[in-house]
């Protein structure tokens, strides 16, 4: 499950990202990242109940409606990867809107403004 894992998070996530955020996380967070690739990625993610881009969109809303602005951002680059389209994305943060409040999709419409490349993150309006 962990090579598989691997595999799939690389592809959403980019080589890069997953490399630094296993180094990142060290030694004492190594035991984390073995079981966010074997269990998460390697077994859920894997499943077939929902398709990549359908699992990414429920992992978007989660991230948003939850206040984890970072977790959002991470995802929001792998719904790219799993042939999300801004639409879709912004449908999914009009429900958080209106079903966790406003103030939780403020933060992630600005990232995926960001994301898509509407927005720089310095942009006050977005």
């Amino acid at each position: 499950m962990y090579a598989r894992g691997l595999r799939r998070r690389k592809a959403m996530f980019g080589e890069a990202d997953v490399e630094q955020r296993m180094a990142a996380a060290g030694e004492f967070g190594a035991p984390l990242q073995n079981i966010i690739n074997a269990y998460v990625y390697g077994d859920v993610w894997e499943r077939s109940g929902l398709s990549g881009d359908i699992r990414s969109l429920v992992m978007l809303g989660i991230t948003a409606a939850s206040g984890k602005p970072a977790e959002f951002r991470v995802h929001a680059k792998g719904a790219l990867a799993n042939g999300c389209t801004k639409e879709q994305v912004q449908d999914v943060l009009l429900l958080v809107a209106m079903y966790c409040g406003v103030p939780a999709a403020i933060e992630t419409n600005r990232i995926a403004a960001e994301i898509f490349g509407e927005a720089s993150a310095s942009d006050p309006a977005a």
